[in-house]
């Protein structure tokens, strides 16, 4: 299986990257894994609500580039259905057993996504809730689909 994360900004903190390149060479048995950034848009910290659109639209246009359109495409976002380590265990081996296997997952930014990038998504996902960083998300995401396949193997990872 082919896994790209596509996420928005470059991610600075030492300690997320190592945590990441760790759960990345722990998949590397079971898919090949890519960590894709798309540059942020730079904006003012006050926004209105026209602004906030416009920097969604434009990271948006940049997620979306690095989309292939045979891809499976899995979007964090808030308001995406919360499933368990198990679900998606089970959802990323359906995709495996239905040949989809190029399964992009995509953090948006800080304000979240674009709704250009919410319709051409697949499956919305929700981990929480709470709102997490979206540097932290990546670490996150990629621990869980790291203990998705040891779930799928049986193994005693996920105990």
């Amino acid at each position: 299986m082919n896994i790209s994360i596509v996420t928005v900004g470059k991610l600075k903190e030492k300690y997320l990257k190592l945590g990441i390149e760790e759960y990345v060479k722990r998949l590397g048995p079971f898919a090949k894994v890519d960590m894709i950034e798309v540059p942020d848009e730079k904006a003012p910290e006050q926004l209105s609500e026209t602004e906030m659109l416009q920097v969604k639209e434009k990271e948006g246009e940049r997620i979306l580039a690095k989309v292939p359109q045979d891809a499976y495409v899995i979007a964090l976002a808030i308001e995406g259905q919360m499933w368990s380590s198990e679900k998606l265990a089970q959802e990323l081996d359906k995709l495996a057993t239905y040949g989809r296997s190029k399964v992009v997952f995509i953090i948006g930014g800080s304000l979240g996504l674009s709704d250009t990038v919410l319709k051409r998504a697949d499956q919305l996902l929700s981990f929480s809730k709470m709102t997490f960083p979206h540097q932290l998300m990546r670490l996150i995401l990629v621990e869980q689909v790291y203990r998705a396949f040891k779930i799928n193997r049986g193994e005693p990872y996920h105990k």
